[in-house]
């Protein structure tokens, strides 16, 4: 097959898509070059549905370090699981695919994403989209596309960027992610300097209209090249089944879904589902196979009428599983100072969503290193976010993060980032770990809150308290209802998962996942609003438990002193092969020391005596002697020329034989000997630094 070449311009950048000569043998495959940043993006799909009661689709981003000229680190010199970055990128990519495809196609679909070019300039994320959607739709698989995504960012001036430059995105108040079909819009995900409700929404939509313009470059390149969409048959529940259902477990299941404790709910309809499906478990089939399927069916169907129950409840006549008006927030608790030796700690609870975060400081030099295709090198502030199996009363395996995990808790830290205070104002790299101890929906919320009120009670000088809550939708028709605060089964049962974070004065944080094909911008907006008036509830009940954060540090915690030096004299400080500053450090009781290329120097230690006496070795190199003023030193060589004796750690000056006495001196070993304690004075320093001195008197042999 010929290459073909589709072009057009986005934001004054070229956008290729080559079609016909990579990756010939994946349903789908398109390479996509935007500006210098180059992906291919291939995708396949299983013959047969899975036995799965969900629709398998994997994202897999590939980031391969030679896309950014590097090697990678490490004895392997190969990329190895995937990066923070990486992981990230795959979900949102995800998030924006999925609710394109009918929940009952159940025939798995790969999604692989290799980023084999990267000019940070062009974000890779985007183009990665957009070659996804793209890829999808020229393949057999069916899918409800094509979609598109922008990148925006607003200026000190309050102007929209659309698809910024890498110092316009550095250098702007926001970093926002909208993605969506032409009619409606899917997916957002967004950081923010505390940006006002409006100004956000007018981002989202403005970004809107690029992802129109992107897709119908993508349909002029479908109805040149897409192939024919398969024929499956989607997954549905036979009648035999349904009546069975609605029969003997209807009404029972709709009773137990009316239960206001997630733990005894979940407990009545799993008995009522095991009962139901021991029925079922005893009829005879012709095969394993035919089993799985008629179980899988009867899972589906009592599945099904829990959650038409919920949501018809929450449409029609504008109730809650647990009794609350569609914006009201659970109960909340917040305390601070639960554990000892930590350096802040917190709780809080919202219901039956409880997060415990622990904050840790530690020197400039513990920031985390980043080694990948961004132009990050590293971060002082980490957010982590762990969801142990107890938290909802569950045993599973517990290993390294998840994909779930490691999403939620860079959520909460693009949140809190807006707040954290600037490396000249607090040099400590701080790290927050939340931990989620009970879940009923929320938790990468309540995990904001539970951060803030660490903080506040570990001394960190935050700009502003925030707070985030989830909102929530259920669409029926014409009927639609926004819920604040949703707990787990709304989110599981309903069509929106929208978090929101910030602080009085406005958005840090944005994160929407939709399960349907999109939403308006009047929706957009209601929910915005209704988030709004929420989190001022929250903050108020944050701020009664600690209205600013303390004005110094928990005792456990390192303290530090910071100061300039010439930078010329960095290299004094540190030595051949960092031999001076190792010998500084261990002579101090192994403080830490951070110095950067500004010559601004920080300490630190648990005691400020170690600290103080480490500033005074630095001080000692970096201004060792002034002419006129006296020193007492150690003699430390002899020479037939004079003696050099030490006045500071690594300062020596050398007394000239002729500076020895009044009188002639033939022998320097007439005078002085090595190890004699002697006050001299400087009689010049010379333009190489080298100090001349003059013997005072010998203060003892």
């Amino acid at each position: 097959m010929d290459k073909k070449v589709y072009e057009t311009i986005l934001n004054g950048r070229k956008l290729i898509v080559e079609y016909g000569q990579l990756a010939k043998q994946a349903a789908g495959s398109v390479l996509v070059r935007y500006g210098d940043t180059v992906v291919l993006v291939a995708v396949t799909v299983s013959d047969q549905a899975s036995e799965s009661d969900f629709f398998p689709l994997t994202v897999v981003f590939q980031e391969k370090l030679y896309s950014v000229g590097k090697i990678p680190g490490g004895f392997l010199k190969r990329e190895g699981k995937p990066s923070e970055y990486a992981t990230l990128s795959a979900r949102v990519i995800d998030r924006a695919l999925r609710p394109l495809f009918s929940e009952n196609f159940r025939n798995e679909v790969q999604v692989v994403i290799n980023v084999l070019a990267v000019n940070n300039d062009n974000d890779v994320r985007i183009a990665a989209l957009f070659a996804a959607s793209l890829a999808i739709s020229i393949s057999p698989i069916p899918f409800n596309g094509p979609i598109a995504g922008a990148l925006v960012t607003i200026d000190n001036n309050g102007k929209i960027i659309i698809n910024p430059t890498l110092d316009e995105l550095n250098n702007g108040k926001m970093e926002l992610i909208v993605a969506g079909t032409r009619d409606a819009i899917n997916m957002v995900e967004a950081g923010c300097q505390e940006i006002s409700e409006d100004l956000v929404l007018a981002a989202i939509l403005k970004g809107h209209d690029v992802v129109k313009e992107l897709i119908s470059f993508q349909d002029q390149i479908v109805q040149a090249v897409g192939k024919q969409k398969m024929q499956i048959e989607l997954f549905s529940v036979r009648q035999e089944i349904q009546d069975f259902v609605k029969a003997n477990y209807q009404q029972a299941l709709i009773t137990s879904a009316n239960i206001a404790s997630k733990q005894e709910r979940y407990h009545q309809i799993e008995n009522i589902n095991n009962a139901a499906l021991m029925v079922y478990e005893e009829k005879q089939y012709k095969n394993e196979k035919e089993k799985k399927r008629v179980m899988l069916e009867l899972n589906t169907c009592l599945h099904n009428v829990v959650r038409d129950e919920v949501r018809r409840q929450i449409t029609m006549d504008k109730k809650r599983l647990d009794g609350r008006k569609v914006d009201e927030i659970r109960s909340l608790t917040s305390e601070i100072d639960l554990l000892p030796v930590v350096h802040g700690s917190a709780l809080f609870t919202r219901g039956e969503t409880q997060v415990m975060t622990i904050v840790t400081l530690g020197a400039l030099g513990e920031n985390q290193i980043i080694d990948g295709i961004t132009d990050e090198e590293g971060k002082r502030f980490m957010h982590h976010y762990n969801f142990p199996p107890f938290s909802i009363g569950e045993t599973r395996r517990m290993g390294s993060p998840s994909r779930r995990e490691i999403g939620h808790g860079a959520l909460g830290e693009k949140a809190l980032a807006q707040i954290i205070p600037s490396e000249k104002v607090f040099p400590y790299t701080i790290r927050l770990v939340s931990e989620v101890l009970e879940s009923n929906g929320s938790t990468s919320q309540a995990s904001i809150c539970a951060s803030t009120l660490a903080l506040m009670a570990a001394g960190v000088p935050i700009s502003a308290p925030i707070a985030g809550i989830a909102m929530g939708l259920v669409m029926e028709n014409d009927h639609y209802t926004i819920l604040t605060d949703i707990q787990g089964m709304e989110d599981h049962l309903g069509d929106m998962d929208f978090k929101v974070a910030g602080s009085e004065k406005g958005i840090c944080a944005l994160q929407m996942d939709i399960k349907i094909t999109g939403i308006s911008s009047e929706i957009l907006q209601e929910a915005l609003l209704a988030a709004k008036k929420a989190r001022k509830v929250l903050l108020a009940n944050m701020l009664a438990t600690i209205a600013t954060p303390r004005n110094h540090l928990a005792p456990t915690a390192p303290k530090m002193k910071t100061f300039m030096i010439p930078i010329d004299k960095i290299r004094e400080v540190i030595g051949t092969g960092g031999k001076v500053i190792s010998a500084l450090i261990e002579k101090s009781d192994d403080v830490k020391i951070d110095i950067e290329d500004d010559g601004q120097v920080t300490i630190y230690h648990k005691n400020y005596e170690s600290i103080e006496k480490a500033y005074q070795f630095i001080k000692d190199i970096v201004w060792p002697a002034a002419v006129g003023e006296e020193y007492e030193g150690k003699v430390v060589k002899i020479e037939k020329f004079g003696a050099f004796v030490n006045l500071k750690e690594g300062v020596d000056g050398l007394i000239h034989i002729s500076k020895l006495s009044d009188k002639h001196v033939g022998k320097t070993e007439k005078i002085v000997n090595l190890n004699d304690l002697v006050r001299v004075k400087v009689l010049e320093i010379d333009a190489k630094g080298k100090i001349k001195l003059g013997l005072v008197k010998i203060i003892s042999k």
